[in-house]
């Protein structure tokens, strides 16, 4: 799997320019305005690109993550990166990193999310951190391995430039790479527009993102504005793989039937997949399309977002793949 089409390793480099420390508490049962006794919660440096980055690199990878990190909560952040082994760089920044918080109901079989919103960056911060990803896209690092794909992931915080994922795209492709991005709102469609070589919203973030009352019609919207691919995760309907050559219809890849656990990190694990794959120089949609499906269902059947079940190629035959026509 480390090895790409002409036998040069590529690392997936990740930007993430909202990170944040991940806390997850597993609870037996949560009843609304209870106190709850738990365990101390298990702290992870995380944020959508971190989660990409420890799933490559989990299955033996090559990666770089990129991220800003400020503050107590940001040494902290900085520190349990490092113990992770996870190849990253990050560029220091006055504000504190943020938190998100995992409810894990053990009995209801439901995670609830808890997400801060995150501090403003300087100026200076937004080129130091666009500085650093010019240098992972253009500098080899000591083992000889160059950027195979350039993954932007997750929200951004408040104040941050429009155009940050288009310019991320535009940094791909000034490299000869594919872009990845995978963010909500105006910056998928802004992303769109730039020409991204893959989307990765989930069904709610597609539609509202679009206007679109149909999964099919905004994935088109998508790749009329200028993306090459759009990946859905689609709940229980599995996962949609939209092509830009295909217009007639999609890719559906589903399980017989669906996973219970945590769902924390699942799309996360679905991009790195697809990351992997065009690191590898695989642009077959189908093979795209069944190894994101798969690494996302064995993600959920972890207890924290950011890694993957050993299992992940058994539900990958599991799969159920099949061609939806839609004219």
């Amino acid at each position: 799997m480390n090895g790409a089409m002409n036998g040069a390793i590529k690392r997936v480099i990740t930007v993430t320019p909202n990170p944040a420390i991940d806390l997850s508490y597993h609870v037996a049962g949560i009843t609304p305005g209870a106190s709850h006794r738990v365990a101390a919660p298990l702290s992870r440096a995380g944020g959508k690109g971190l989660n990409v980055a420890r799933v490559a690199h989990q299955l033996g990878h090559p990666v770089l993550a990129l991220a800003p990190s400020g503050g107590a909560a940001g040494a902290e952040f900085a520190a349990e990166l490092r113990s992770s082994g996870v190849p990253h760089r990050l560029i220091p920044v006055a504000a504190d990193t943020r938190r998100s918080i995992a409810l894990v109901d053990t009995v209801g079989g439901e995670t609830s999310i808890f997400n801060e919103e995150g501090s403003p960056l300087q100026p200076s911060e937004w080129q130091a951190l666009a500085t650093a990803v010019v240098d992972a896209l253009h500098i080899d690092n000591p083992d000889g391995q160059s950027a195979g794909v350039l993954v932007g992931s997750g929200s951004l915080p408040p104040g941050a430039p429009a155009d940050f994922y288009p310019a991320l795209v535009r940094l791909a492709h000034d490299a000869g790479i594919p872009a990845v991005v995978d963010t909500s709102g105006p910056g998928i469609v802004a992303a769109a527009r730039a020409g991204a070589d893959l989307l990765k919203p989930n069904n709610h973030e597609l539609l509202e993102a679009t206007g679109e009352s149909s999964l099919d019609v905004a994935a088109r919207r998508l790749i009329a504005l200028g993306a090459k691919t759009v990946l859905v995760s689609a709940g229980a309907e599995g996962m949609l793989a939209f092509h830009d050559a295909a217009p007639g219809g999609y890719w559906s890849a589903r399980l017989p039937e669906p996973l219970s656990g945590n769902p924390t990190g699942a799309g996360d694990a679905g991009v790195a997949a697809a990351a992997v794959a065009l690191a590898d120089g695989i642009t077959d949609i189908p093979t795209i399309l069944r190894r994101a499906t798969a690494w996302s269902a064995a993600a959920v059947l972890m207890p924290a977002a950011g890694e993957i079940s050993p299992l992940y190629a058994d539900l990958e035959d599991q799969l159920i793949l099949s061609w939806k026509e839609t004219r």
